[in-house]
């Protein structure tokens, strides 16, 4: 700024000079006085002017010293600063590390004290686990020594409970061999006796007769069908007693079952579903028959479950996968017969859940009386229809879908036979209950199904064992069960007379079944021949099958 003045004042001398030399030009015309006061006024300007340069001149000195303290102050100032900002680094760099230690040495003491802690909870846990362990221990050895007296008093009871069974299987047994041959011998006499009457009259006797010679009314083992006002259930004294005997063997177990359920911790549901997996796995071939009879043999001698159990599991899971198994009831009544031979007991629960599913395996049928029972629904129940969860009845083409079903295991059953095992339901049963039925059982569309059913699966094999009388059978359903059929002028009743008749027209019952001879593996091409599945037999290797 004081630069610019300067410069300004040069230039101001610049006009004054020319001002002076435009007044000295005009001193000429003036007077004296007037260039004497121009004079003086010049000198003083001149001196002015000297005495301005002179101050200008000092301070642009000062200006110039002034800027160079001015340069040097600010110099110093910033090597102040400078010194200032590097012992600020320094004290905050020891600063920093003054923290660091001393949070390092805080951390430090923080840790150990946390490991203190530590330790002594550590200490602590160990010595409470130890005592934890020690009381566990002891009430295990409590617990341990109750299970054992508990076991030891369950294996007392079941074993009593096996010998009861064995006994009441053994003398079922002997009753029902004993019942069957009796009958067998009154049906050859009776039947004898209606063709001997017939050859010498020249015609069937009038008198409608239901089974082998017998009139009806009668049943062949001297007993008469029950005829109650209130239901008419019919069926054989024999039959009826021996439904009631397994039925009241099946709630006994049943009611053993739920008390051992109540009365131990353990869950048993893991082996029912085990059990019924493996019944849903059975297949036509004999590898896989030996294989799920060995697992379930296992199952049944497994310490961890009540045998009660795992047999009724296995009655109740047979008799209800029947229904989608159709393919597999030859396969299915290996695997019965093979399992009832190691153990007995079970034969006897699987008889009562076939009763308790399908009356026509006692056989018997219960009428329909108004008395008896208070609406249709009712008596279709007690037929063994069931309700679905709105309390609608199922069809009658459902039902007997099932009905079927029961029949044709039934009868894969009673007909199967196993080398070296022993069926304990088997052909002389088999026989016995197509007495009993056309004995009993009047002619409709449940039971003529059933009958169906029934040959159709063991006709074969009673025919192979009994021959004429079986066929003296057949004439007798053919001759009164199918005319009574036809009688009824039922349209339902069309399809299962025809079917029947092509049974006994066809002889149907010389032919083998299909699937009834177990293929020996699931790629066989063809059915094992006859000759070849006789000539092979089970060997036993612990509870192990093989063919």
């Amino acid at each position: 700024m004081l630069s610019a003045l300067i410069v300004m004042d040069v230039f101001s001398d610049s006009d004054n000079e020319s001002t002076l030399g435009t007044r000295a030009h005009l001193m000429e015309d003036v007077d004296l006085v007037e260039s004497s006061l121009a004079q003086l006024t010049d000198d003083h300007l001149l001196n002015t002017k000297e005495e301005i340069r002179n101050q200008l001149g000092r301070l642009e000195t000062n200006l110039t010293t002034l800027n160079e303290k001015s340069s040097a102050a600010a110099s110093q100032i910033e090597k102040y600063y400078e010194a200032r900002r590097e012992a600020d680094r320094r004290l905050d760099t020891q600063y920093q590390r003054e923290i660091a230690e001393g949070l390092d040495k805080y951390l430090t003491t923080v840790q150990r004290h946390h490991e203190q802690i530590s330790q002594r909870e550590e200490r602590k846990i160990r010595s409470d686990a130890a005592f934890e362990e020690a009381k566990r221990k002891e009430k295990a050895m409590l617990e341990e020594k109750k299970r054992i007296e508990k076991a030891k008093a369950e294996a007392e009871a079941k074993a009593k409970a096996e010998e009861a069974m064995k006994a009441a299987i053994e003398a079922e047994s002997r009753a029902m061999k004993e019942v069957a041959e009796r009958e067998a011998a009154e049906n050859l006499k009776k039947v004898d006796a209606v063709q001997a009457q017939e050859t010498i009259v020249g015609a069937p006797t009038t008198k409608p007769v239901n089974s082998v010679g017998q009139a009806k009314g009668t049943a062949l083992d001297g007993t008469n069908v029950s005829r109650s006002p209130g239901s008419m259930v019919r069926a054989s004294r024999n039959a009826l007693t021996l439904e009631q005997e397994r039925l009241q063997k099946l709630k006994e177990v049943e009611e053993g079952n739920q008390a051992l359920r109540l009365s131990s911790n353990k869950d048993f549901s893991t082996h029912e579903r085990h059990i019924a997996r493996l019944i849903r796995q059975i297949v036509g071939t004999k590898e896989n028959v030996s294989t799920k009879t060995s697992q379930l043999l296992k199952i049944f001698m497994d310490p961890l479950c009540p045998q009660t159990i795992s047999i009724a599991a296995f009655a109740k899971k047979v008799v209800s996968q029947c229904e989608s198994s159709e393919n597999a009831v030859f396969a299915c009544s290996h695997v019965i017969v093979l399992v009832t031979s190691q153990v007995p007991s079970a034969m006897v629960l699987l008889l009562a859940e076939f009763h308790r599913a399908c009356i026509y395996t006692v056989p018997k049928h219960v009428g329909y009386s108004e008395a008896a029972f208070e609406s249709k629904e009712s008596y279709y129940k007690t037929l063994g229809f069931r309700e679905d969860a709105d309390g609608k009845m199922e069809s009658v083409k459902d039902y007997l879908k099932r009905l079927e079903a029961y029949m044709k295991l039934y009868g894969a059953l009673v007909q199967t036979e196993v080398p070296g095992a022993r069926n304990i339901h088997g052909l002389e049963e088999g026989w016995a209950w197509l007495a009993r039925f056309l004995n009993a059982v009047p002619p409709n569309i449940y039971t003529a199904t059933a009958l169906y059913a029934f040959l159709q699966v063991a006709g074969f094999a009673l025919f192979r064992k009994y021959k004429s009388q079986f066929r003296k059978l057949l004439n007798i359903i053919s001759d009164n069960f199918l005319s009574a059929l036809r009688g009824k002028e039922n349209p339902g009743l069309k399809q299962i007379i025809v079917q029947i008749e092509s049974y006994l027209e066809d002889r149907k019952f010389l032919q083998e079944p299909e699937g009834r001879t177990l293929r020996g593996s699931l790629l066989s091409s063809g059915m094992v021949p006859e000759s070849e599945y006789t000539k092979d037999s089970y060997s036993r290797s612990g509870n192990s099958y093989f063919y």
